[in-house]
């Protein structure tokens, strides 16, 4: 039984857009200059409703969700 059967989707990603950006302050500390990527991502559930899910990644965060999206897009091709 594949996980369709089972009622578990992941959704089709639609779109997907990055932006970097660096944090400069805080209520907490004056000075961070701490760069960061904030994500957006457009995903379809079966019925065709799309959702949009944003969050914000430190650079290592970043490049290693881009390593993943490139190993699944490798696997991909695979089949």
């Amino acid at each position: 039984m594949d996980l369709s059967e089972r009622g578990l989707t992941a959704g089709k990603l639609v779109d997907m857009k990055w932006k970097l950006g660096v944090a400069v302050c805080s209520d907490e500390c004056k000075s961070l200059n701490s760069p960061f990527v904030a994500m957006t991502l457009k995903v379809a559930d079966a019925s065709g409703k799309i959702s949009t899910h944003t969050f914000e990644l430190t650079i290592p965060q970043f490049q290693n969700f881009s390593e993943q999206m490139k190993d699944m897009a490798a696997r991909m091709e695979m089949i």
